[in-house]
């Protein structure tokens, strides 16, 4: 039978550890880090996510801001403020919650952003720095990932990993995180996606599965193999008149119809999305000592 690997636990042991660091910079009168989210525009979802991040922020002790700008900001004035939290030494973190509007180019926006306070690991060197090896800031989900199979003592070195997904905010960094040649990573990795003929032909040969598609209940029992790991990456909401809401939230993965196969499975909720924020966290604070020089007792 298949262990739950529960993300909502390790997130709140992050910010428990987090918080304690945070403590201890307070009774020694020093600063604690600070974190700037820049949101562009009134989307709800995006609105939700970046308050939760406040909220996070202040439940172990850091600073945080909301910098919340019109949909109809220039694309010169958005990169004015980003130039202004470059600056500002009270922030050590930024982050501009994605997506923008349309007239605005993201990538320069994201390009913009000071390398050491990129903890969302978005920066072209960001990116660079994690393909080729070198310490950097890792895209939060991935190196959620990632911690989710350390904390479990999940082996990684030299087992096939396999992941159904290629975007450049989990399928690509992920995969570049697990094939380097370290602790906690030193694996086989294949990435399949929409172009493969059968996809079977690759996921049944996963020893770890992180699905990543965005298509509910996609990977069923027949697409995997016995004691298969299964990461679910995926947060879809799919309707469901017996809900409150109407709806239900499920993964990529269909949870039932794997779960007998599995040694290891995330549910959805409560598996790898709490741990994206507790990564952010994990971010500032190593952003923070790389900016300040600050050494922990």
């Amino acid at each position: 039978m298949a262990e739950i690997i529960d993300g909502k636990k390790v997130a709140a042991d992050i910010k428990e550890e987090l918080k304690k660091k945070c403590d201890w910079l307070k009774s020694v009168a020093l600063d604690v880090p600070g974190l700037v989210t820049i949101l562009v525009g009134d989307n709800p979802a995006s609105e939700s996510y970046v308050n939760s991040k406040a909220k996070s922020c202040d439940q172990v002790g850091m600073r945080s801001k909301i910098e919340k700008l019109s949909k109809d900001i220039s694309e010169k004035e958005l990169l004015d403020i980003v130039q202004r939290y470059n600056d500002d030494e009270q922030y050590h973190g930024i982050l501009v919650q994605l997506p923008l509007p349309k007239h605005i180019n993201e990538e320069k926006i994201i390009e913009a952003i000071n390398p050491q306070k990129d903890v969302d690991g978005f920066h072209p060197i960001s990116v660079g720095n994690l393909v080729i090896g070198r310490e950097t800031f890792f895209p939060c989900t991935p190196n959620g990932i990632v911690e989710l199979l350390k904390r479990y003592k999940i082996p990684t070195s030299g087992k096939h990993v396999v992941v159904v997904g290629r975007s450049n905010i989990v399928g690509k960094p992920v995969a570049n995180m697990l094939l380097q040649k370290k602790d906690g990573a030193n694996a086989v990795v294949t990435i399949c996606h929409s172009a493969a003929k059968d996809l079977t032909v690759f996921t049944k040969q996963a020893d770890i599965l992180i699905a990543a598609i965005g298509q509910p209940n996609f990977i069923k029992a027949d697409m995997v193999k016995e004691n298969v790991v299964i990461i679910d990456v995926g947060i879809n909401r799919v309707e469901d008149s017996t809900a409150a809401k109407g709806y239900k939230i499920v993964g990529d993965v269909d949870f039932n119809d794997v779960f007998a196969k599995s040694s290891y499975i995330t549910p959805v909720p409560g598996g790898v999305g709490l741990m994206t924020v507790a990564m952010l966290l994990q971010n500032t604070f190593h952003a923070y000592i790389k900016i300040t020089n600050q050494k922990l007792n």
